[in-house]
């Protein structure tokens, strides 16, 4: 499989952030990292190889990218304040270089990006998709968490309710921002009910998306299915074959 390396100083997150892409040709996924994971989780941990016959077949072409949470959310020692700024950051270099990257990468300008991940990747990558569909055209959520209640002690501010989806969704207005996530994106939203999974960050998510009249896919995996990478292994093949339009 053709695989390639980039990267540079990006300084919204003050870090040196690398990018694999994997495959010559096709619409572009960008996968998000886990909670600490670095760019090259999905080919260590088997994603890659799981959706390896789509790749080479130039049905699409991967893009990883480093994450922000081991400096942001996951920081200890760091005060909330800058733990949102940071997270926020990280937001907007997708935005504003990732996806300028992929585009001069494919040689399309107007390319819109399917982003997804698992877990709290599916975080960054919701959020992507719901703040700026204009550049996000598909999000692929496997075991997700779409708000970060969870990691903020009881702490809010106004970044981190505009950048946790499933605060803000409710709240979008009619308008050019709504109308393309009700016609002109493809929302998958997959969870399990085994070990490890708390798939109420999905059903409640589910249910947001569904009184804002966003259409969507729902799959629940069941009580077999835990949180792990051979859930998304699965996961990943099943959307890739039957869902994207590819």
């Amino acid at each position: 499989m053709h695989r390639e390396l980039f990267g540079w100083y990006s300084h919204r997150t003050g870090m040196d952030m690398p990018i694999v892409r994997y495959g010559h040709w096709g619409p572009a996924l960008l996968l998000v990292p886990t909670w600490q994971a670095d760019f090259l989780e999905a080919e260590t941990q088997g994603l890659i190889h799981a959706i390896a016959r789509h790749i080479e077949a130039g049905r699409c072409t991967v893009f990883c990218v480093n994450t922000i949470t081991p400096w942001s959310w996951c920081a200890d020692g760091v005060p909330m304040p800058e733990k949102a700024r940071r997270s926020a950051a990280f937001s907007e270099y997708l935005d504003e270089e990732v996806v300028p990257h992929i585009r001069r990468v494919l040689r399309d300008d107007g390319a819109r990006i399917a982003i997804g991940g698992a877990s709290f990747g599916a975080f960054f990558a919701a959020d992507a998709l719901f703040r700026r569909p204009d550049l996000y055209w598909s999000l692929i959520g496997m075991s997700g968490m779409y708000q970060l209640g969870h990691w903020l002690h009881g702490y809010s501010d106004d970044t981190v309710y505009l950048h946790s989806p499933a605060w803000y969704v409710p709240g979008l207005p009619e308008g050019p921002t709504l109308e393309r996530l009700r016609h002109d994106t493809r929302i998958h939203l997959l969870t399990g009910r085994g070990a490890w999974e708390e798939p109420w960050e999905t059903d409640a998510f589910a249910a947001t998306l569904r009184a804002k009249g966003i259409p969507h896919w729902y799959d629940d995996w069941g009580p077999d299915t835990p949180h792990d990478w051979p859930t998304w292994h699965r996961m990943l093949d099943v959307v890739a074959s039957e869902r994207m339009g590819w």
